[in-house]
């Protein structure tokens, strides 16, 4: 969905489509649900630890990272292009090799990077879509992983075969991992987004049913104020 599609949501959100944002992910297949943690993890005294996620619109992904304890920042961007292409109107085209992403920095001391898997899979996106996610449709919008070592590629993939192994899912996980992509920050004006436009009609029939469906799956991974990015010129 582009920039101009969401601007035509809004549109008609206002036209009388009140009831659908009360109609929690009202586009998924698979509802969230708990699943369990991974088996295998990565060390807490490796330090500081970024990986990029992509899942539909970093819009929601962003913002139910922003709401972790743990994270330390999770910015909008892309990732699985050129540097050149790195742009939104370029990259909603679906040509351009890159997903919408965000970067999760975290400190393991406080979550895992298993604990960062468990709530993408079972919040922040359906990983059983591969290039759909809700209202959105393409391969700048698929399921994937970018991890920045073989450590967190073992990992994802590992997780990935056990969530299939115990059918977590009424499809198989189709999510890709994509090593050595580059990150790209989005546009500024992405940031932050679902913190700062909370009454959206995008953000409130796709994305705030996945805050919420974190508040009540991981309480303890929850937390009410969550950490913004501010401006990132570019």
């Amino acid at each position: 969905m582009t920039r101009a599609r969401r601007t035509i949501l809004g549109s008609l959100f206002s036209a009388g489509l009140a009831a659908a944002a009360a109609a929690p992910l009202a586009f998924a297949d698979e509802k969230p649900h708990a699943l369990p943690a991974p088996t295998q993890d990565e060390p807490a005294l490796r330090g500081p630890q970024t990986i990029v996620l992509a899942g539909g619109c970093f819009w929601g992904v962003q913002g139910v990272f922003q709401h972790v304890k743990g994270v330390t920042r999770a910015v909008s961007g892309y990732a699985g292009g050129a540097a050149a292409t790195a742009r939104y109107e370029m990259t909603s085209e679906g040509t351009t090799g890159h997903a919408e992403s965000v970067e999760v920095s975290f400190d393991p001391a406080q979550i895992s990077l298993g604990g960062i898997l468990q709530i993408y899979f079972a919040v922040a996106h359906d990983p059983t879509e591969l290039n759909r996610q809700g209202p959105d449709h393409g391969t700048q919008y698929r399921s994937a992983i970018f991890p920045r070592d073989d450590e967190q590629a073992k990992i994802a993939r590992a997780y990935i075969a056990q969530l299939d192994q115990a059918h977590a899912f009424n499809a198989p996980v189709v999510t890709k991992i994509e090593p050595g992509k580059t990150f790209y920050p989005a546009e500024a004006y992405h940031q932050d987004f679902l913190a700062l436009n909370p009454d959206y009609p995008y953000i409130v029939v796709n994305d705030l049913p996945k805050i919420d469906a974190l508040k009540r799956l991981y309480p303890d991974e929850y937390r009410a104020d969550p950490v913004l990015v501010g401006a990132v010129a570019r």
